[in-house]
């Protein structure tokens, strides 16, 4: 009676953990597209007091080249973890929890490289350390991830 109970409680954490330890491999440009859409993203600053027609075509652009990729992911991933919605297992957490802290200091770097050496200083450091993020960030998710798989049977 008592191992029927520990297995269904098994079978209720891998459907919990299933989306976030089954879906398809990363693929190789991911992480320099996602930097070079954030390089563009301060990039377009260049126009914010030239041309406000420019700089806000050049946003509306790159916000819906960000949505297409998110629908393109989803339906590449099926049932994609967000942040907030049910819970991860502890191995994702930790990463997740690791992700969102480097968030904020990225962004103060490329902040004071931007105020001290100019707005393509801040593109190319945006760049660098976004592309470096997101392919670290990927490789400790895949290893997080098979440790899910492996706890979990």
């Amino acid at each position: 009676m008592e191992s029927d109970a520990e297995e269904q409680l098994r079978i209720i954490e891998r459907a919990e953990a299933a989306p976030y330890v089954s879906y398809p491999k990363t693929p190789w440009w991911y992480p320099p597209v996602v930097g070079l859409w954030v390089a563009g993203l301060i990039g377009v600053f260049a126009w914010w007091r030239e041309n406000g027609v420019l700089f806000v075509g050049s946003l509306v652009v790159l916000i819906a080249l960000e949505a297409g990729f998110l629908t393109w992911m989803q339906r590449r991933h099926g049932a994609m973890p967000f942040p907030g919605r049910g819970r991860p297992p502890r191995e994702i957490a930790r990463i997740w929890v690791r992700y969102f802290v480097a968030v904020p200091v990225v962004a103060l770097v490329v902040g004071l490289v931007w105020w001290l050496a100019g707005l393509l200083a801040a593109a190319v450091t945006a760049f660098v350390l976004v592309t470096a993020g997101i392919w670290y960030y990927e490789r400790r998710y895949a290893v997080a991830a098979a440790q899910v798989r492996e706890r979990l049977g």
